[in-house]
């Protein structure tokens, strides 16, 4: 995902917690072996990827917040509140974006709970989405297609992959 083309922010999160079920089902929860792959992608993600945009962009993507699986914890609420504070020095502004997010989380105004802006969550582009159902909250609507539309850059792990290839090789 890190190194597509055009892989939009707010999918990266989510994807870090699906790689680690994936290793403990194929293990079938065999802790010992799961550990090993676990602390490499834990040390990636830390050293790489784990940064306060990557949590609120989780957060704003309606497909992952308004899921049954999506969990706002202490990590993902100090992105959110990192971010917003980063991106909103103007304490008047903040407030405004504040109450906006109150309006997004639970989906009402008029956009935001419209059958198709609850149908559309997992099947359009996070940042789409909001183009078309943020209006009612226009000050959040701009922070959210700002991060939502930002492509997550393979920069940093580039140097990872040609490590892994050293050591790893598809069978023929």
């Amino acid at each position: 995902m890190v190194d597509g083309e055009g892989m939009p922010m707010g999918f990266i999160y989510e994807a870090m917690d699906r790689a680690k079920e994936a290793i403990s089902h194929y293990y079938r929860g065999n802790a010992r072996k799961c550990e090993i792959f676990w602390h490499i992608i834990d040390r990636r993600w830390t050293n790489q990827l784990h940064q306060p945009i990557h949590a609120f962009a989780y957060f704003l993507n309606p497909k992952f917040y308004f899921s049954d699986s999506f969990r706002a914890d202490e990590e993902v609420m100090a992105g959110v509140i990192t971010c917003i504070d980063k991106m909103t020095p103007d304490p008047e502004l903040r407030d405004k974006v504040l109450d906006e997010l109150e309006i997004y989380k639970s989906a009402e105004g008029r956009l935001f709970s419209s059958q198709l802006a609850i149908d559309r969550r997992g099947k359009q582009q996070p940042d789409l989405w909001w183009e078309n159902y943020g209006a009612g909250t226009p000050n959040l609507q701009k922070i959210a297609i700002r991060v939502l539309s930002q492509p997550c850059s393979a920069s940093g792990c580039e140097r990872n992959w040609s490590v892994f290839e050293s050591i790893h090789t598809k069978e023929k």
